[in-house]
């Protein structure tokens, strides 16, 4: 009986190790066993997944480019078909004999038109042009988003790479060192080649006669899958480029509205991910150039009236038509940006013209623990977005408003008080959405090379904020300060916006400030939240709002 159940174990363990073999690392073995009898050339940069947009449109600007691919196995004399080669192509032939000693390869140069024709024409044998899968386009998007990539440059990162995934590293691997890239570099990375070009070989590495060169563009990696992203590439194009020719430093969010899918997120300073570039990209540029403003910790300055008003309102305890004195440079303990104040005025025209004593009252009358409450019902304790695991900012703290001497400056979004602009952007999707906070989400999931999702990372549930009636009178209020307020410059043509502004101070000899304007588009019926911070500008209203106006417009016009 026994021995019946020995050999039964012992079939077991055959039957598993057969199928492991054939099933499951049959693709590993067969590609090893291929490359020990061949020649071959990968015909894409990287082993790599793709970053996409949510309709998988790759991120970085992938392209197909005929480049120069060497056989030098197919040469009867290698010498003098690559001095041929060298002539043709304005390279040193001592540089591509070098190249030859490794094997076959492929020249990154981008080729003349003279050249092209000149290797269309009589190439030198064992030389051919082919579509090389390019990485990164001219411009690609999102680079603190995706991140970047790096070879494996150290004992300890390359341990640790073996130890967490069940893909085989090496030395000199190309691995993701920030961003996306990063995060999910165990699902990016691939085991083989998709793309490939191979000449078969002997058992003494000599071509073997009639085969001759075997191009493959469609073949099988399994273990490599793209990151689709929520983001829209159209939407992504337009606010960097209107980044580009108006901001030096800030961020911009745009959020889709009802939802909290992420639809463009960009940081400035950037910089180009490429490998080829990404050195030059970083010349001269500061430390914070690797920063992503977007996810990083500021002063909303004004903006986060709209925590006070919203609350003030959802708890009845003050009317739209309720009268105010503002008594502008001479208010205390928080000064109006008016110099000549706004004297008498109504609660209404208070949030329209942004004026800090009237919030300092109302912050008097919620109480630092109220206005904590609603600051972290509207997503501004909250840091995490799905499918991005950023680390946390500890600097953030709501629970400092209720220190001694923080409320009068935390009311008017100064003092303790830290936020995102993703944050914010949520926070203006929650009245945008009748009331319900969305939580931010980047990532929708992971999907294989037919776009079969593998892994879905859900929308959050959204929570109750705010009633419905409290989000709509924020509506209101928020369409007034684009109207007759202090934020008429983000007023959007045809389609309308709400919104606000805000202008936290800087310790800066120059008076500039960190200036805000997040709202939404259309007014009567929201479909984006934006959120714009110019990182030294001169105020909400004069610096953000009109690049706010800018990419509102072009995104309504797609």
């Amino acid at each position: 009986m026994l021995s019946f159940w020995a050999m039964t174990m012992a079939f077991a363990l055959i039957t598993w190790h057969l199928y492991n073999i054939q099933l499951v690392e049959g693709n590993s073995y067969a590609l090893r066993a291929s490359q020990i009898r061949s020649q071959e050339v990968a015909l894409e940069e990287f082993m790599r997944g793709e970053i996409t947009d949510r309709n998988q449109v790759p991120l970085s600007g992938g392209y197909y480019a005929n480049r120069v691919v060497v056989f030098p196995k197919l040469m009867q004399d290698q010498q003098k078909e690559l001095e041929q080669l060298a002539q043709v192509i304005g390279q040193n032939s001592a540089d591509l004999n070098k190249k030859a000693r490794d094997g076959a390869f492929y020249l990154t140069l981008n080729l003349t038109s003279k050249q092209l024709q000149a290797l269309q024409t009589t190439p030198p044998e064992g030389v051919f042009l082919l579509p090389v899968y390019i990485r990164y386009g001219d411009k690609p998007l999102a680079g603190h988003i995706t991140g970047y990539l790096g070879k494996i440059s150290s004992q300890e990162q390359f341990v640790l790479l073996q130890q967490n995934s069940a893909k085989n590293y090496n030395l000199g691997d190309w691995v993701g060192q920030s961003g996306l890239e990063y995060f999910y570099e165990q699902e990016l990375k691939g085991t083989y080649p998709q793309r490939w070009a191979r000449v078969a070989l002997d058992a003494r590495g000599r071509v073997i006669n009639g085969e001759g060169l075997t191009v493959n563009t469609s073949a099988a990696d399994p273990a490599r899958l793209n990151v689709v992203t929520t983001i829209d590439r159209n939407i992504q194009q337009i606010v960097e480029s209107v980044m580009d020719a108006h901001m030096q430093n800030g961020a911009v969010i745009v959020m889709k509205a009802g939802s909290g899918d992420i639809l463009a997120m960009a940081s400035r300073p950037g910089y180009d991910p490429s490998p080829a570039r990404l050195g030059h990209s970083l010349a001269g540029r500061q430390g914070d150039v690797y920063v992503d403003h977007c996810t990083s910790l500021f002063q909303p300055g004004s903006v986060f009236k709209v925590v006070l008003a919203a609350a003030a309102i959802d708890l009845g305890m003050v009317d739209l038509d309720e009268h105010f004195t503002c008594l502008g440079a001479n208010a205390g303990p928080v000064r109006c940006w008016l110099d000549g104040g706004h004297g008498r005025i109504t609660f209404q025209q208070a949030f329209a013209e942004s004026c800090n004593p009237v919030f300092v009252e109302i912050g008097e009358r919620l109480g630092a623990d109220t206005i904590i409450d609603y600051a972290g019902a509207l997503g501004l304790s909250n840091q995490a977005i799905a499918g991005y695991p950023i680390k946390g900012d500890k600097r953030q703290n709501l629970a400092a408003i209720g220190e001694r001497f923080n409320l009068a400056n935390s009311s008017v979004g100064q003092g303790p008080v830290l936020v995102t602009p993703v944050q914010v952007t949520a926070m203006l999707n929650t009245i945008a959405s009748g009331g319900l906070y969305y939580p931010p989400r980047l990532v929708a999931g992971v999907a294989d090379d037919q776009g079969r999702f593998v892994r879905e990372i859900k929308q959050p549930e959204p929570t109750s904020a705010i009633s419905a009636y409290t989000a709509g009178v924020m509506q209101d209020l928020l369409r007034e300060v684009t109207e007759v307020g202090v934020g008429t410059r983000a007023q959007v043509a045809q389609w309308g916006s709400a919104g606000k502004t805000g202008s936290a101070q800087l310790n800066n000899a120059d008076g500039t400030v960190d200036a805000w304007f997040s709202g939404f588009t259309p007014v009567n019926n929201p479909q984006y939240v934006i959120t714009v911070m110019v990182h030294d500008g001169s105020s909400g209203g004069a610096t953000a709002a009109p690049v706010f106006k800018e990419i509102a417009e072009k995104i309504m016009q797609i």
